[in-house]
């Protein structure tokens, strides 16, 4: 049901008043509540990505015309995703829309069509994720399935072996899966550095929340503490957690309280959700809630997820952190704005880079500069691996 009809809904039987708070709630529930796991590649949009639908024109070996909108024009490689269809394409081919004008089409480049066929008329959506599958299927690298005991049950992780001492935990964000880091794991390969991807509550195949709504990385990044004992329990000396969206939040939430925090060697965080407030607003408005509810959304998940109360007041204090930080962000990002993570790099200039990516959605920063991000990624972890 949309936001706006449950809204409507309520009012009616409620009255204003009573509507108003359950309306809140209802929309609060929707923003958070994890995506549901489907049997094709069609699963639902990450978050920042719901205005990114597309209609397939038609398509070769090595290009595909879609749908021209601002989605469609971005730089950089992407994750085609539909019912039972998953394919990635790379920039938009500017000689090929010069040579056979498409005014209501962009051409991209076609790399691969992984999942099912795509055909004109075909209903898309842009993705950051660009694989499919496991490790294994995904990429043809050797990997074994590991179980990580949980505050609320076995979590499962992919572990993809290297020979450094030094692994790095990948941790994904809003209504991603595990599926998205893999993106960085033929770099990480590159080094040899260990690989353990894992899944959190809320996850397909992981314990559920028990309220039944994502916290923001606010109780999930015990979850990722509990991935660092499992790998400090099986040789880690010391590891690099890289996180995206609230995958990210959850980074620092652990750098900054795990007992064993002192095994943390540097932080990657990619679009970290600082702004808690305004990232509610912007997933509850994404899902069609009105203006007016937004300041009833923020109080419900206050509440619900006991997340800090005010806009001054910080998900996590800068003043804990002690590691060589990475913060790779947008100004495009409408989801976890940017400006949060200049404060938290001005804050900490010596501790903190901070590496904007211009036309970059939310958590796509690898997928609008792959080049300029692996360059990056590389200059840091050279000293800590």
């Amino acid at each position: 049901m949309r936001l706006r009809t449950a809204a409507l809904a309520a009012t009616t039987v409620l009255g204003t008043g009573a509507a108003t708070l359950a309306a809140g709630r209802y929309a609060a529930d929707a923003a958070l509540r994890p995506p549901r796991p489907r049997g094709d590649a069609g699963s639902g949009p990450t978050a920042g990505f719901e205005g990114t639908r597309l209609t397939v024109h038609s398509h070769d070996d090595d290009r595909i015309a879609v749908t021209r909108s601002l989605a469609a024009g971005l730089p950089g490689v992407y994750g085609l995703t539909g019912r039972g269809v998953h394919a990635v394409v790379g920039p938009v081919l500017a000689d090929a829309t010069a040579a056979r004008p498409r005014p209501h089409a962009v051409v991209r480049e076609l790399r691969r069509v992984d999942r099912g066929r795509l055909s004109a008329g075909t209903t898309v959506r842009l993705t950051p994720q660009v694989y499919v599958g496991n490790p294994g299927e995904a990429l043809g690298t050797a990997y074994a399935d590991a179980e990580i005991p949980g505050e609320l049950g076995p979590l499962p992780a992919w572990f993809v072996p290297g020979d450094r001492g030094v692994w790095v935990i990948a941790v994904h964000g809003l209504g991603a899966t595990r599926e998205h880091p893999l993106a960085l794991v033929p770099f990480y390969r590159r080094f040899s550095v260990p690989v353990l991807d894992i899944a959190y509550r809320g996850d397909p195949g992981a314990p559920p929340y028990p309220d039944g709504i994502g916290h923001l990385g606010n109780s999930e990044w015990r979850d990722l503490d509990a991935a660092l004992r499992y790998a400090v329990q099986h040789g880690a000396r010391r590891v690099i957690l890289h996180g995206w969206s609230s995958g990210a939040t959850m980074a620092l939430h652990t750098a900054a309280n795990s007992p064993l925090r002192d095994r943390v060697a540097g932080l990657v965080l990619d679009s970290p959700v600082l702004d808690w407030p305004a990232t509610v607003r912007a997933l509850a408005a994404l899902r069609g809630t009105p203006r007016a509810l937004l300041p009833l959304v923020v109080r419900a998940v206050q509440g619900r997820a006991g997340l800090p109360e005010g806009r001054d007041v910080a998900v996590v204090d800068s003043a804990k952190l002690t590691v060589p930080t990475l913060v790779l962000h947008g100004p495009a990002d409408t989801v976890a704005p940017v400006d949060s993570s200049r404060a938290l790099a001005a804050r900490r200039p010596r501790l903190i880079s901070l590496r904007e990516v211009p036309d970059a959605p939310h958590a796509a920063m690898w997928n609008a500069d792959p080049h300029g991000y692996e360059e990056a990624l590389r200059r840091f972890i050279t000293p800590l691996i």
